[in-house]
């Protein structure tokens, strides 16, 4: 049945004439994918994946949405092992890909982020012919791609050496930011309207892409300033009591730290409430550390974490100087010592891999 289900989504997609992007990376793919598909929507009927339908499944699954109305479909690709992307890649077979970037990710199976790069780039074995990538170029590890089936790809980025960059970046703190993308085709001034500076980098990408598929800067702003994250990645809560950063759908050290960074601009007392990060491989406790310190060094001034693994960034974090720091056995420990550890007026960090189970955090603190 499972293998049944991928080569009929493999027909099907021969049949559609749907132009696809393909969208993989360690981290941001998710937000990368919704902010692709608010900008293309200004010009385009778009499908997108649900949710995170990204893997063998859920690939297939986003596949069989698509409708003849559709002009375009913007499809995740997620990956935790060797082959999985030339298999999704089979599937898709995308016209263009993006890659976000190159992490710690799924270490136990990829090794470090040289194995990483070789099990997300073999999504360009499976490019229509022409088919073009679209590259962080901020990465140092995509970087390092020269050329792409005899093309060049087009890199985006902060750094001024990228084909498409942000520049004059305005930070509006928890609001967003606005900023100058530069591009071979003239400069425009767009506004995200949720904070952190990796979302810039995720609208670069629709900037790139839009440009290829003809959008204009009127078109391109305006998808930009719609674009919403998805709940658990990123997204902004503010309830009577708590400005709640809900980003507790996954988590590995480079999204740690970027979330803490966007903890860091937070008003009132910046209090992160982290767990355990899964699939890290041989130095786990040696990387949960250093997100522990990494808090302490941002300036966040309360630190509760829950899990084995997170015993690490417990101590580090105390060790860095956090005085407001405590670690729990689980994730029902922390949940029932909450009320008593967070004051009204606090802006509250929620993240750790989805196996943590911290959604049922969010919830608590939103009611």
């Amino acid at each position: 049945c499972f293998q049944a289900l991928k080569d009929i989504a493999e027909y099907y997609r021969e049949v559609m004439n749907t132009k696809i992007v393909g969208i993989t990376g360690s981290v941001g793919k998710t937000s990368t994918k919704e902010m692709l598909a608010a900008v293309m929507s200004e010009k385009f009927n778009t499908l997108k994946t649900q949710g995170n339908f990204n893997n063998e499944v859920g690939v297939p699954l986003t596949l069989f949405r698509l409708r003849e109305e559709h002009e375009l479909a913007i499809v995740e690709m997620g990956i935790s092992d060797f082959g999985e992307m030339s298999r999704l890649g089979k599937i898709v077979k995308p016209d263009m890909c993006v890659i976000t970037n190159i992490g710690q990710c799924h270490l136990e199976n990829l090794g470090d982020r040289d194995g990483v790069l070789k099990a997300k780039t073999e999504i360009f074995d499976y490019l229509k012919e022409g088919g073009k990538a679209f590259l962080n170029g901020d990465d140092d590890k995509l970087a390092t791609v020269k050329e792409v089936n005899g093309l060049e790809p087009v890199f985006f980025g902060f750094d001024k050496k990228n084909d498409i960059y942000a520049d004059d970046v305005e930070s509006k703190g928890l609001a967003g930011t606005v900023f100058t993308a530069v591009t071979p085709k003239g400069k425009m001034r767009l506004r995200v309207n949720v904070p952190g500076h990796h979302m810039v980098s995720n609208a670069l990408a629709a900037v790139a892409i839009g440009l290829e598929l003809g959008l204009d800067e009127k078109q391109i702003a305006a998808g930009v300033a719609a674009f919403k994250p998805v709940s658990g990645h990123s997204s902004i809560v503010e309830t009577d009591r708590f400005t709640i950063m809900d980003d507790c759908y996954n988590a590995n050290p480079v999204s740690m730290k970027a979330a803490i960074d966007l903890l860091a601009t937070a008003p009132g007392r910046k209090v992160a409430i982290l767990g355990d990060m899964f699939e890290l491989g041989e130095k786990e406790r040696e990387m949960h550390g250093q997100v522990g310190a990494y808090a302490a060094e941002q300036g966040i001034d309360c630190l509760y974490c829950a899990g084995s693994l997170s015993e690490e960034m417990y101590r580090a974090a105390k060790e860095a100087g956090i005085d407001c720091v405590e670690h729990f056995a689980d994730t029902d420990a922390l949940l029932a010592a909450l009320p008593g550890l967070l004051q009204p007026g606090d802006s509250v960090l929620i993240k750790a891999s989805h196996g943590m189970g911290y959604a049922k955090i969010v919830e608590a603190l939103e009611k």
